[in-house]
């Protein structure tokens, strides 16, 4: 980096339920060779665990206990408000850090003050040949489905470049400072999913450019906290991508997204539920629907907080 200057880093993490991950993460930001970060750990008010271990083993990190559950939206926030450094880097608990992993982000934000979001090359950390993300392809406004380039790929080194991306990842995504302060945080509406492919809307709506930097890596355990398939996962995942749509998507593509989610998408998944005989599944995606039929005229679906 040059002329060997660190910017102070705050890495936010939220901790839900998963102390001893939330551990193992920060154990390998130990071993880091950035020299300027503070860690912040929000706990999200976890009714089955004991986040005070993390403070006892790390006696060095910030560790704020929230009385209440605002999400992973609403625990990132809550990192930001009390960060104090140039950049924030959000990792998810549930990853692995490279040792160098830090570098190359920073110095990718430090190259080019038009760059508004970064993130690194993401492997599954149980088969760590096998890329999990190397960028994110633009969602489609009629389906709202997108893929992660090199998802499930063995890494041989093809995505080993830098490249302009259409959103972060949320499981580890720096963003500058005085960025959040221009846009604002996530939105707290989302509670879960979908909330960083909003913020990175927001970011690219605002003038900037999200990369993709190939010579940071993080292994990550994915879906350690909500399970692979649950009622939660189901609810938030299908209840957000409506939210996502009428925040962002507008004139015929909302139009058309909308009638093929109302019409296609959702009662077919919803049903193949309902068939199976899964019915707490079938039951998350009804409730995912009423949760819009009671706010279709809500303003308060558009609000971004800001610091």
């Amino acid at each position: 980096m040059a002329h060997k200057e660190y910017p102070l880093v705050s890495i936010v993490s939220v901790n839900y339920n998963n102390s001893e991950d939330t551990c193992e993460m920060i154990e390998s930001l130990t071993k880091i060779t950035y020299p300027n970060i503070e860690i912040i750990i929000i706990d999200n008010n976890s009714p089955n665990d004991n986040p005070k271990i993390i403070k006892q083993r790390f006696p060095s990190i910030i560790l704020y206990e929230s009385i209440i559950n605002y999400g992973f939206a609403g625990g990132n926030n809550q990192g930001i408000m009390r960060a104090r450094g140039e950049y924030v880097l959000l990792l998810n608990n549930d990853t692995i850090v490279d040792k160098g992993f830090l570098e190359p982000l920073v110095a990718k934000l430090e190259s080019n003050k038009s760059i508004g979001a970064v993130s690194p090359k993401l492997r599954y950390y149980y088969d760590r040949s096998i890329i999990q993300y190397a960028g994110f392809a633009p969602i489609n406004h009629h389906t709202m489905r997108n893929f992660a380039i090199g998802h499930k790929e063995k890494d041989i080194g093809q995505y080993n470049k830098d490249a302009e991306t259409a959103y972060s990842h949320g499981a580890a995504m720096m963003v500058p400072m005085k960025i959040i302060k221009e846009i604002g945080m996530m939105s707290y509406i989302f509670f879960l999913y979908y909330e960083e492919a909003d913020w990175c809307y927001r970011i690219k709506h605002a003038g900037y450019k999200i990369f993709y930097v190939h010579n940071s890596l993080v292994y990550h355990k994915e879906s350690v906290s909500v399970g692979k398939l649950s009622p939660m996962k189901v609810y938030y995942l299908n209840r957000n991508r409506l939210v996502f749509m009428r925040r962002n998507v507008f004139g015929n593509d909302f139009v058309i997204g909308i009638l093929y989610q109302l019409m296609i998408a959702i009662p077919k998944n919803a049903l193949k539920y309902l068939f199976k005989g899964n019915f707490s599944l079938f039951y998350a995606y009804v409730r995912a629907l009423g949760w819009h039929l009671k706010r279709s005229l809500s303003t308060n679906i558009h609000n971004n907080p800001f610091l």
